[in-house]
């Protein structure tokens, strides 16, 4: 018996492989506490001790009779090459190269160094993994929602992140400057993330303090380019933000105590102008170009304490804080000259207090099992212009059990139970009879993995949901997965995984009703959940060659939707007297992603102080609409009378049956040169053309330009016909140290320039400098 650890970090390490050196059927793996026993006859064996990216380690061990003999082993880095890309995830903490499903792991450096001030930046970056105009994206399984309704679940510290009234994470309120890694699962993960995953998770890490106390300081500022097209900049003088951030982590108690306490701060002008509108358009919200901003600060901290008297005894919380000013333009005035101006009415202007506290406290027994009881309670306080205004508050609670079974083969079992409650009051959500929403969700879950030898992992596991809406709507689903993982060689490891994802509409998709300028977004009160299945096969390589190391993945993906949720752009109402078009959430239908997704992270020592990082992936999805002449909705056009709504009736290029607002193909490509204290590096972006999307749009755009002016014209068609070919975004960086603690940098993001928009309607950031000044001791 004993306990293994890294030698240099003294965690303990969870699943390394212990066996005899001439008997390989003798063996066992360490808990999830490092703890391992090893039951063996009188005699004297050569324990054998290996784990991924470790020096293995051997020991002559020598048992008489009844004896127990303890052997603590710690383990050091296979090489400092090695170290770079050797990572623990997951709910059972084991080695990246061991998961049974596709996962992505992105550590702090890559913030660091591109001045990253909200993590959706650096998100973009990961393959498989597209945020689009706010919203995640995983493998194609969406289209563009606003952000409204995700289908990937957003984490911090196990806890989730995700507005409760309509499903969207708040990107900002991510501690950017405290995070330890950053992991996406990729696929259904609704088994132990819950009903938002029906397409994947990203769980974000945040770091608590190492054996030395840290400080860390980060001052910037940014500045706009001019447009492409001089014509089209509509601010005078300079377009400039600021920001700052900080960070100070230690242990103070004799060490029993983690203190954690960091902020940020942000004031940038936005990019996007105030709306113009014609002379004969009346715009009631009289926005100016100096509303048009987005100032925040947030203050977040971390409290950790283990007991003295209590062994295995901890308990804390970390807390949350941030206020905002924001302004978000939803689409553009026209698509020349007015193509960083917002359209009449349809600028989302407020002021946002957002919170949580996230009390906890957790025990682990002298027998492998680990007692975890977490809660979030989660409040948003949004106060917005055209009666959009809402206040939510969320509590979140979760009791998690583990265990290994170190007498059935050291079987790793996680189980547990969670609960999420919901109040929202808005008047946009007052077409459910009231403006007092309630939403209930309470779930049971469980999971198995075990190891067989030193080859082959086999997971399962199960979850049930059950949804309560204004004690009118019920629904209850359990949902299953499988997974295994085979090591094929040194360093080459099989895996293949399904599972089934379901997710339940949020209050705002069902009950949401609210005019944006000419149009508006509609409710759907009979909006019905969906449900996915998910299954792939994928294959994990860790590579050395020569000065390279690093490990390259492939996965081909197969996943089916029923009851597919769109957002999508019609004639919705039949008296014109709300709005005349707009948004509205409907199920489609049933739907299929195919895809391949390829990614390769690693690290080029190419002699002392010089190495080159490297992260670069591919991804092809194939979106298709298996029911393209399901009739999921009625269209109430001007001068019809009306047609059914169907994937066929409603796309613009329906031939290949590609779902609407997809890329086919995205590549990420991220590399960084360093020398001594200076580093350059780069990063590319490339997403192909969309291939459909709502026809609807454009019949928005005849009846606006044929209505004399009195509404302001909605103009996309040409601009998607001769845009349309796909955008290559490019970003730029350079870094210096300055003696031991001093860095400065300069960052370019979208080097070339590019006029470029990736949803209708968009337009995407222009050219943007910055320079950042870091301290860190």
């Amino acid at each position: 018996m004993g306990m293994i650890t890294d030698k240099e970090t003294r965690e303990p390490l969870v699943g390394a492989n212990i066996y005899i050196k001439h008997n390989l059927t003798v063996g066992t793996v360490s808990d999830m506490n490092g703890h391992y026993v090893l039951r063996c006859d009188p005699g004297r064996y050569i324990f054998v001790y290996s784990y991924t990216g470790m020096k293995t380690v051997e020991i002559e061990v020598t048992i008489f009779g009844d004896s127990t003999v303890k052997v603590d082993v710690p383990m050091e880095i296979f090489s400092e090459q090695f170290k770079e890309v050797v990572v623990k995830a997951g709910k059972f903490d084991k080695s990246l190269e061991d998961q049974t499903v596709s996962m992505e792991v992105l550590k702090p450096r890559l913030m660091d160094t591109r001045n990253t001030t909200s993590v959706e930046t650096v998100l973009n970056m990961i393959p498989g993994l597209t945020i689009l105009d706010e919203e995640p994206q995983i493998r194609g399984g969406s289209g563009f929602t606003f952000g409204v309704g995700s289908k990937v679940a957003v984490f911090i510290d196990d806890l989730p992140v995700m507005s409760g009234d309509n499903g969207k994470p708040d990107w900002s309120l991510i501690p950017i400057e405290n995070i330890k890694q950053i992991e996406v699962v990729k696929g259904a993960s609704s088994v132990l993330s819950g009903s938002a995953a029906l397409s994947g998770a990203i769980y974000i890490r945040t770091a608590y303090p190492g054996l030395t106390p840290k400080t860390k300081v980060k001052v910037y500022t940014s500045m706009y380019d001019r447009p492409p097209q001089p014509a089209s900049k509509w601010w005078k003088g300079i377009n400039a933000g600021v920001g700052a951030s900080f960070l100070h982590s230690r242990k103070v108690n004799d060490g029993y105590t983690d203190l954690v306490i960091g902020g940020w701060f942000l004031k940038e002008d936005n990019y996007i102008g105030a709306p113009k509108p014609g002379p004969l358009v009346v715009d009631t919200s009289n926005i100016e170009d100096k509303d048009m901003v987005n100032n925040k600060i947030r203050l977040n901290f971390n409290f950790k304490h283990r007991s003295k008297q209590i062994r295995g005894l901890a308990y804390g919380m970390n807390g949350n804080f941030m206020y905002s000013k924001s302004s978000t333009a939803m689409a553009w005035l026209d698509d020349t000259t007015n193509f960083y101006r917002a359209y009449p009415g349809a600028v989302l202007l407020g002021t946002h207090l957002t919170w949580y506290l996230d009390p906890f406290i957790s025990y682990y027994t002298g027998m492998g099992s680990k007692h975890k009881f977490s809660n979030r309670i989660f409040v948003s306080d949004n106060d917005m212009i055209n009666d959009q205004s809402n206040n939510v508050f969320m509590l979140y609670n979760q009791y998690q059990y583990s265990k290994s079974f170190s007498n059935l083969g050291n079987l790793e079992f996680i189980g547990g139970a969670a609960s999420s409650f919901t109040r929202s009051n808005a008047n946009m959500y007052a077409t459910s009879g009231s403006p007092v929403n309630y939403l209930w969700n309470m779930s049971l879950f469980m999971e198995l993995e075990k190891k067989f030898g030193n080859a082959l992992t086999l997971s399962g596991g199960m979850r049930i949901e059950h949804f309560l809406l204004n004690d009118t709507i019920i629904d209850t689903k359990p949902i299953f997965r499988f997974g295994a993982n085979l090591k094929l060689g040194q360093e080459t490891y099989l895996r293949m995984s399904m599972g089934q994802g379901y997710r339940f509409p949020t209050i705002t998709e069902r009950f949401i009703r609210t005019n944006v300028g000419s149009f508006g977004v509609f409710n759907n009160p009979t909006l019905e959940p969906e449900t996915s299945w998910n299954a792939e096969i994928g294959v994990k390589q860790g590579f050395k060659l020569s000065r390279f190391y690093g490990y390259l993945d492939g996965a081909y993906f197969y996943q089916e939707y029923n009851n597919t949720i769109e957002y999508l752009f019609g004639f919705w109402d039949p008296t014109y007297s709300f709005a005349l078009a707009g948004f509205k959430f409907v199920n489609t239908g049933k739907s299929r992603i195919t895809g391949l997704d390829l990614s390769l992270n690693g690290i080029a020592k190419i002699f002392k102080d010089f190495n080159i990082y490297m992260l670069m992936g591919y991804t092809y999805v194939l979106p298709i609409a298996l029911q393209p002449d399901y009739v999921f909705a009625h269209d109430y056009k001007s001068g019809t009378v009306g047609s059914d709504f169907s994937y066929n009736s409603t796309s613009v290029d329906p031939s290949q049956k590609i779902l609407k607002y997809r890329f086919k193909h995205t590549a990420k490509i991220d590399l960084e040169i360093d020398y001594k204290k200076f580093s350059i590096g780069g990063s590319m972006k490339y997403f192909s053309k969309t291939e459909n999307l709502d026809k609807a749009i454009f019949d928005f755009e005849d009846a606006t330009t044929s209505a004399g002016g009195t509404l302001q014209s909605v103009l996309y068609r040409k601009y998607y016909y001769n845009h349309n070919h796909g955008n290559t975004i490019m970003d730029g960086r350079i870094n210096y140290g300055i003696g031991k603690h001093h860095k400065v940098g300069f960052i370019v993001n979208n080097l070339l320039n590019c006029w470029y928009s990736l949803r209708p309607l968009k337009a995407e950031p222009i050219r943007k400098f910055m320079v950042q000044y870091r301290l860190e001791f």
